[in-house]
């Protein structure tokens, strides 16, 4: 399948060859996000030498000579060199250093994948690594070498925070989800004849995950290609997560499956997660809250509070994944039933409490994807201030009074001189009563400076013509619309 999407991180990496020396480079992002699709893209348009070398999936029993041997092996089968062998990191590295050079007068990429896999078993690694860069690689003037991993919490400690590693890296590289006016094009040829309402329903299930869209079967509706996917034993949806899971955090993997189940429903704060999991609230949680947000799976909303103009106190995190909220809701429950073949999948609609949930996943795609929204509202990025969900609680004793429930904003886009409190629904049928909900909400939004408020709403249904003649909203975007390039 022809690469898609990706252009802004292509155009950067681009730019290095023209500096007239080597770079560093970093890259993270979930598994299956397509970070060595991108390299394999990049050396190819480039047209430059290309060595990639993968660290060696963790098993029972590994040790740092496993990893080893593995490095020298990739290496000779890729350069055509026999017998390979190195006892430490230095002397692999003085390898791969040899190879760049006998090929010093042209460009070459290297690879280095799954980067916290190759140095799992040695503390010291990342200090060879970077004696290695200092004392042979970094003088080759046509390299570009690339740190690649799914364990970015690894990468983020070991390299972007190391002292050892300041000043070195030219480029960092965070790949997110593909937006989804590129995800179309996993349609090919049936793009054209698809509706935004099939798009956005498996786009709610898969995200802007390259790996999942490329399973796609463009010949057959979304719950024909979600039946064969998550809901059938050999389905992609329905293997990955505990794949990429255990990948990811190994022996760690059981807390953190604990913190995306208590977010499943709804996003908390982090002393509600703590309280859900019957833990204190402390260092450990947070820590694990951290490696979840580095590794794609949660996202830590904070933003502005209109109230005081600074950043909030209280941020809430909730599941950025849309995938991995899907399979805690509606895969795992029936996998057993699943793997039998006695799961009867009939549609999406048919899924239990799947209209309560559609709207969270499709908030969460709009969320996901606030970069296009804020073009197509025309604002300019560099003015935009804060985008996040907004959620004030009331005090409890004006909940029983008043039976005020606070003010719940689903997106919050807020510039120095304007507010845009954005709706967004997905319902079959969308009637003007949108309006006065929405009134409500802005009335209970803190304005302290007077600023102009202009509400937006983002729909995926059958709009009723009152909600535009009553001219409320200040603008009107469908899911359409935010598949449009």
């Amino acid at each position: 399948m022809k690469f898609i999407g990706r252009t802004e991180q292509i155009n950067q990496l681009s730019a290095l060859w023209r500096k007239g020396s080597s770079s560093l480079v970093t890259c993270q992002g979930r598994r299956r996000i397509g970070k060595s699709r991108l390299m394999d893209e990049f050396a190819a348009r480039s047209g430059c030498r290309y060595l990639k070398l993968s660290g060696l999936a963790p098993r029972k029993g590994m040790t740092n000579d496993d990893q080893l041997r593995y490095f020298c092996q990739r290496l000779g089968e890729k350069t055509g060199a026999d017998g390979l062998v190195a006892r430490n990191w230095p002397e692999a590295f003085a390898l791969l250093n040899a190879e760049v050079a006998r090929h010093a007068s042209e460009r070459m990429v290297v690879l280095l994948d799954e980067i916290s896999w190759m140095g799992k078993y040695d503390s010291d690694f990342p200090g060879y690594l970077k004696d290695a860069w200092d004392d042979g690689l970094k003088q080759h003037e046509r390299l570009i070498l690339v740190l690649c991993g799914s364990v970015s919490s690894w990468i983020q400690r070991n390299i972007l925070d190391s002292t050892g590693f300041v000043g070195r890296i030219s480029l960092e590289l965070v790949l997110g989800e593909l937006p989804v006016r590129d995800c179309l094009q996993f349609w090919r040829q049936s793009a054209d004849g698809v509706s935004s309402r099939e798009v956005f329903d498996l786009l709610s299930v898969t995200g802007g995950v390259p790996m999942y869209l490329e399973e796609i079967d463009p010949t057959l509706t979304t719950n024909e290609n979600l039946r064969r996917m998550a809901f059938t034993k050999g389905g992609t949806l329905f293997n990955d997560f505990t794949r990429i899971f255990n990948d990811v955090f190994g022996a760690k993997a059981k807390d953190k499956r604990q913190i995306l189940s208590a977010l499943a429903f709804e996003s908390k704060t982090l002393s509600e997660i703590s309280e859900s999991l019957g833990k204190v609230r402390g260092g450990h949680v947070s820590e694990a809250l951290e490696e979840l947000e580095l590794a794609g799976f949660l996202e830590r909303d904070g933003g502005i509070n209109p109230a005081t103009g600074k950043e909030a106190k209280i941020a809430r995190y909730r599941i950025r994944d849309n995938y991995t909220r899907f399979y805690l809701r509606f895969i795992e429950p029936y996998s057993a039933m699943i793997r039998r073949g006695a799961f009867n999948f009939v549609s999406l609609e048919t899924l239990p409490g799947w209209d309560s949930i559609l709207g969270l996943q499709f908030e969460n795609l709009v969320l996901n994807n606030a970069s296009e929204l804020i073009s197509r509202l025309g604002l300019d990025r560099s003015l935009v201030l804060s985008v996040a969900p907004y959620r004030k609680r009331a005090s409890r004793e004006r909940r029983k009074a008043e039976s005020d429930s606070g003010c719940q904003i689903d997106i919050l886009i807020q510039l120095r001189q304007a507010m845009y409190p954005v709706e967004v629904k997905r319902r079959n049928a969308i009637g003007v009563e949108v309006v006065e909900q929405m009134k409500e909400k802005v009335a209970r939004l803190p304005n302290p400076n007077a600023v102009s408020i202009r509400p937006v709403l983002v729909y995926d249904g059958s709009l009723s013509p009152a909600i535009v003649e009553n001219a409320y909203f200040a603008d009107v975007v469908s899911a359409a619309d935010l598949l449009l390039r």
